[in-house]
């Protein structure tokens, strides 16, 4: 990996390099996308699965569409034991983290007869896309579904691409049954986020879509944001740690190459305050990547987007992590906690040298779906508010009203808004 000193210079380089992992222009991606979703919104069935035809190969009707009970008692024959008893224990974990976040109604009372307060509720229905593809995704299932199960969801269902025999992979199956989807549909691609979106005679409508996808479903849930809720657009995975002379180079570039393996554009930032540090950690990324299973991904997101900074101090590089406000970062320091309360932007911290961060994407609880591309400066992690809604309440006496009257008119009056002014004005006439 490259080696550099921390500057200003070096690390809006940085900064640079890594916004161009993402471009807007996707005109002809998103003029394909925009065709699919007015197919499926005008022709529904008949649309989505001449779509399914197309491009996953598979004849996907009306009958089939959903997953049967019979195909979830089938994946389970097919997931070795062991591995289920782990997505169990890791849906404990999940779903205890995410209760933690629940808020509930209140209401306040004044002497004066004024009453405010907020009622949250749950959305009524939640769609889960996960991608298929080349691999499964389970954890991708466990982190999209438990929140919205904890907010208290009554329908959330999944639609994730089937092979040409219409299978959908044992393990999706299996992690979506353990952690609670209402229904399963063999549907994937921009053409599943527009039934999700719009409903088709098969898949009735949701309020939010949430879940990763190619570019053809990131262009998509942008274009059908506003009849529906999304989570976000996500971007290209990263993994920053902040290092000091106590780091154990070895720990530090597995961690480092555990983002790279991700994809191509897949960005590994190593910022420590040791030069000997950044040395060791070069030589152990070149040793471990010979060894790894996807080392062709590995090496080109290594070219293209891996870093070594070695900072002056530990406030530099504090300061760098923060201006980039990486969707993962990891701290290995002599006292982890105490650089922690610097950081301002993060999608998720990870303290200490037994703290890595596939421990986040698999296990400890925390939702690994976070901000990336520097949005963790004003995103936060997918969490339980984020299949919920507020509503205000406001109940004021008439003496509590009477009070206020004259200050609530001249206010409309300002606006030049007079009805605003007499709706409050005619109750005291």
């Amino acid at each position: 990996m490259r080696i550099v000193m921390l500057t200003n210079d070096t690390k809006n380089k940085l900064m640079s390099d890594l916004l161009k992992r993402t471009t807007d222009d996707y005109t002809e991606q998103e003029n394909v996308v925009k065709e699919i979703l007015k197919d499926v919104h005008e022709r529904r069935d008949d649309a989505l699965f001449e779509y399914t035809r197309k491009f996953d190969k598979a004849e996907i009707t009306a009958d089939n569409v959903r997953v049967t009970p019979e195909e979830i008692e089938e994946a389970y024959g097919e997931v070795d034991e062991e591995l289920i008893e782990v997505i169990r224990k890791a849906i404990t974990n999940i779903k205890s983290f995410h209760e933690k976040q629940v808020k509930n109604s209140w209401i306040t009372t004044e002497e004066n007869g004024v009453i405010l307060g907020q009622r949250i509720l749950p959305i009524e229905s939640a769609g889960v896309y996960v991608p298929g593809g080349k691999a499964a995704y389970p954890s991708t299932v466990l982190m999209n579904v438990i929140p919205a199960k904890v907010a208290g969801v009554k329908r959330i269902v999944m639609t994730t691409p089937c092979n040409a025999e219409g299978k959908v992979y044992p393990t999706t199956l299996v992690a979506a049954n353990e952690a609670g989807v209402s229904d399963i549909y063999k549907i994937g691609g921009a053409q599943a986020i527009a039934a999700l979106a719009y409903g088709t005679e098969s898949i009735p409508k949701v309020d939010k879509i949430v879940g990763p996808g190619n570019i053809y479903v990131a262009i998509a849930k942008r274009l059908v944001y506003g009849h529906v809720s999304i989570d976000s657009i996500a971007g290209p995975s990263e993994i920053l740690v902040l290092a000091d002379e106590t780091a154990n180079p070895e720990y530090v570039a597995a961690d480092l190459l555990s983002q790279a393996e991700h994809d191509e554009l897949a960005s590994a930032t190593l910022v420590t305050t040791s030069e000997e540090v950044a040395t060791e950690v070069s030589k152990w990324v070149e040793t471990f990547t010979a060894q790894l299973e996807r080392k062709d991904i590995i090496q080109k997101s290594l070219d293209n987007f891996g870093n070594i900074f070695v900072a002056k101090n530990m406030q530099d590089a504090v300061d760098a992590a923060n201006e980039i406000a990486p969707e993962h970062l990891e701290i290995i320091t002599k006292n982890p906690w105490e650089i922690m309360t610097q950081i301002k932007n993060a999608g998720a911290i990870f303290l200490g040298e037994y703290s890595s961060e596939p421990l986040g994407d698999y296990f400890a609880g925390p939702n690994h779906v976070l901000p990336t591309n520097g949005t963790a400066r004003f995103f936060s992690p997918l969490n339980v508010d984020d299949f919920m809604k507020k509503s205000s309440i406001i109940s004021y006496s008439k003496e509590a009203l009477e009070a206020v009257h004259e200050d609530i008119e001249l206010f409309a009056k300002s606006e030049g808004l007079t009805a605003h002014a007499n709706s409050i004005a005619v109750r005291f006439k």
